[in-house]
């Protein structure tokens, strides 16, 4: 059967580099039926159970996060680039399929709780969603899971991940 997502995501060769395909999932934004679909789909994982607080990793992760944490009445902390975030900053730096990067979370975000869920729209390579694990680990406080729009399923990700991943769909 074909995944309701399959229509609402567009890719695009060579994008932002030659020899990546990317996938854009913001398509699946313009039509609200299917937006709101998918949060309900996305909220009933049990890791959203199991965690007092959302993380939603930049950029789009920060989207279907914010429905989610609307949907769950789940505090949002958001895992942001440099330069985004004021205060006393967690920070971490990863590998991501073409290049580095870093990112950074308030320590007073977390303080207050101790289990979280992370939120991205894609898992590729999984750079960004062990580099939260990471954080949220050295911070002693615990990640239950990841909750993805789609997954690469061909790079194996979820693979190298200590931690469960839930994904809508497989590409």
């Amino acid at each position: 059967m074909k995944n309701y997502l399959n229509a609402y995501i567009n890719s695009y060769p060579d994008f932002p580099n030659k020899g990546i395909l990317f996938h854009d999932l913001l398509p699946i934004l313009l039509n609200p039926e299917i937006f709101k679909i998918l949060i309900e789909n996305m909220a009933s994982k049990e890791i959203f159970c199991n965690s007092e607080a959302i993380i939603g990793i930049e950029s789009r992760g920060v989207i279907f996060g914010t429905a989610l944490a609307l949907k769950l009445s789940k505090p949002l902390i958001l895992a942001r680039k440099p330069g985004k975030l004021p205060g006393i900053l967690i920070q971490k730096s990863y590998k991501l399929e073409y290049g580095e990067n870093t990112l950074s979370i308030q320590k007073n975000s977390i303080k207050l709780y101790d289990n979280f869920a992370i939120v991205d729209d894609l898992l590729a390579t999984g750079g960004t969603a062990n580099c939260v694990y990471q954080l949220i680990k050295e911070s002693g406080k615990n990640i239950i899971g990841l909750s993805v729009v789609a997954e690469l399923n061909e790079l194996k990700a979820k693979d190298e991940l200590s931690f469960p991943v839930y994904s809508e769909i497989l590409l």
